[in-house]
């Protein structure tokens, strides 16, 4: 009798654990599909509002670039009455290069070898007889303007309007800031840029050039032969900053298995414009433009593991937070593109500074016309 009494008890005990059991998986199982409904609302919203910051920025870039061709195209409503001394300079010539965009285009000169240009000079104004004798140095410098600046138009108005930022962002110190005068900054007072390049070949009106850091369609002011015994000073002093070229540079450059073929099939369609000699010149070329970080500062200091969709976009005018360099994918992973030489390479880089260059295509922005087409042969002519 008292077994069967602790029999029944333990019957009891055992179905009425199995039933707390159960109740409680149903109660956990509940929650989760709450909390995982919960999660995809929110992951929803945020996606939807990242999609509306990155709609309004593409909005206001498209609207500065249409008002930095209404500036352009009519100068002469600029000045807001300045009294100031207005001087005869106009460009001389204009860049063809191989960066389509700003984005890419490296941040100084020579550190991509097998950057190239052809810079191109009005013959009503410079006639050929002015770039003889130039074929005799190795290097030139290069004085031009900072034509896709998107707040150019700031400039004419008074300086109590302006707006003038008199410290900039600089990528080797993370974002940290300095006098605009202490950095090769583009936004300047006056939007002039300095650079030096590697003297190719000169042929008529036109000037080959390698190592740039020149993007395509950017108007020249002047140009002068480089001088070593004055232009090279030894002993120059330059801020500790300056030398660490660690802050900009990455770990490695690699390729996806799928890359190659993707570029043989687009070489097919650009060797006649390319200003490259073969795929693997190109790729050569892909991973010098590469083996420095050309993101911007708040790019790298954006997670790695971001699972956020950010909109998609033609790089057409790189700019720094939400910008048209970068997508994403349904992975979550952060897609980044460079263009050149009229294509599309897409690549990733992860927390250690890591590159992978995935596939390349044929960049829907970019359309040569046959006077760029000449170019790129005389180019051909001098490789072959």
């Amino acid at each position: 009798m008292s077994s069967t009494r602790y029999s029944i008890l333990a019957l009891a005990l055992a179905t009425l654990f199995s039933a707390s059991s159960a109740i409680s998986f149903y109660i956990w199982k509940k929650n989760l599909i709450e909390w995982d409904s919960k999660m995809k609302e929110l992951q929803k919203s945020l996606n939807s509002a990242l999609e509306k910051c990155a709609a309004e920025r593409q909005g206001r870039i498209r609207a500065q670039q249409a008002l930095r061709k209404a500036v352009v195209a009519q100068p002469q409503a600029k000045s807001e009455n300045l009294d100031i001394p207005s001087y005869p300079m106009a460009p001389i010539g204009i860049v063809q290069s191989c960066f389509s965009t700003r984005n890419g285009t490296p941040r100084q000169p020579l550190l991509v070898p097998l950057a190239r240009a052809c810079l191109v000079f009005d013959s009503t104004r410079v006639p050929p007889a002015s770039l003889e004798g130039l074929e005799e140095y190795s290097h030139c410098w290069i004085i031009y303007v900072f034509h896709l600046n998107t707040d150019l138009e700031k400039l004419w108005k008074h300086p109590s309007k302006s707006k003038f930022k008199a410290k900039v962002r600089v990528p080797r110190l993370k974002g940290g800031r300095l006098g605009v005068f202490a950095t090769r900054s583009p936004h300047r007072p006056c939007p002039i840029g300095l650079t030096v390049a590697k003297v190719e070949a000169v042929q008529g009106n036109m000037l080959l050039l390698s190592g740039v850091d020149l993007v395509d369609g950017t108007p020249v002011l002047d140009i002068k032969p480089y001088l070593p015994y004055c232009d090279s000073i030894e002993g120059a002093v330059v801020p500790n900053w300056v030398m660490l070229d660690s802050m900009l540079s990455v770990a490695s450059v690699g390729f996806s298995n799928d890359f190659s073929s993707s570029l043989l099939d687009c070489w097919k369609s650009v060797e006649k414009k390319s200003l490259y000699s073969s795929p693997d010149e190109l790729k050569s070329l892909v991973k010098q433009a590469l083996s420095w970080d050309i993101r911007s500062v708040s790019q790298r200091n954006r997670p790695h593991n971001n699972l956020l969709k950010i909109g998609s976009g033609d790089a057409s005018d790189n700019a720094s937070d939400l910008d048209d360099s970068q997508d994403g994918e349904a992975s979550g992973e952060l897609i980044y593109h460079l263009i050149l030489d009229g294509m599309d390479f897409s690549y990733k880089i992860d927390g250690n500074g890591n590159v992978m260059v995935k596939e390349v295509h044929i960049s829907s922005a970019i359309s040569f016309g046959n006077e760029k087409r000449c170019n790129f042969l005389m180019w051909k002519d001098k490789l072959k």
